[in-house]
């Protein structure tokens, strides 16, 4: 696996890179550095303590013709209600704004390697999605999956989300990392490949954030 794992905005920062030979081969490969600028929607010291985190759940190891990115969103409600959400991997379509409905066999259990069907509204360059279950952390709220199948342009597609708490002041919120890595589709530029995948994931975190918000305020009432 290419995933190094142990174990009031948005934003998107675009991978740094540098080069790696790997021992007795002639393959290289591309190493990302996802904290060298700080996404936008957060501010510098949000993302100062969350480093540690990124370092750990959000760094890939890519082959060329591969690109990645990391995107942030703010939430105004507390992780467990935003966790509530993003760990349902049987229910994508509560959150993800192209999904029109999603299936799991009969007697579904969520556990590393099941897998959905995922269908995709119309108009978009994809028809279907086949994904697998990779990561799926209760205590550290963080989920990762691979499109391994199905009609669509996301090649080799890996993700990872992770949820995570802030206070300041008595005052508590959420932040949301979302990164992942994908094959650059023949003909396109690494530019192109992520301004298409970085645009779905803000939409989606940026729904994530209205939902959950909304939790909250019912929560409270």
């Amino acid at each position: 696996m290419e995933k190094d794992y142990s174990g009031e905005g948005d934003g998107e920062v675009s991978a740094v890179v540098t080069e790696q030979q790997q021992p007795n081969s002639d393959e290289t490969y591309l190493t990302t550095y996802h904290l060298a600028a700080t996404p936008s929607g957060l501010t510098q010291d949000e993302f100062d303590e969350l480093r540690d985190l990124v370092a750990e759940f959000h760094m890939y190891k890519l082959s060329r013709g591969r690109c990645s990115s990391l995107l942030a969103q703010r939430v105004q409600a507390p992780p467990d209600t935003v966790w509530s959400i993003v760990r349902r991997f049987d229910k994508p379509q509560s959150y993800k704004h192209f999904i029109k409905s999603c299936t799991v066999s009969e007697g579904f259990t969520m556990k590393l390697g099941c897998t959905r069907e995922v269908n995709v509204i119309s108009g978009l360059p994809a028809d279907t999605s086949k994904e697998r279950l990779d990561i799926h952390d209760d205590e550290r709220r963080v989920i990762g999956f691979s499109i391994i199948g199905g009609e669509h342009r996301l090649r080799n597609y890996r993700s990872v989300t992770s949820v995570h708490q802030l206070e300041r002041d008595g005052k508590i919120w959420s932040v949301v990392l979302e990164s992942y890595a994908v094959d650059v589709p023949p003909g396109n530029t690494e530019e192109d490949a992520r301004l298409f995948a970085d645009t779905v994931v803000k939409l989606n975190l940026q729904k994530l954030a209205s939902v959950a918000e909304a939790m909250n305020r019912g929560d409270n009432r």
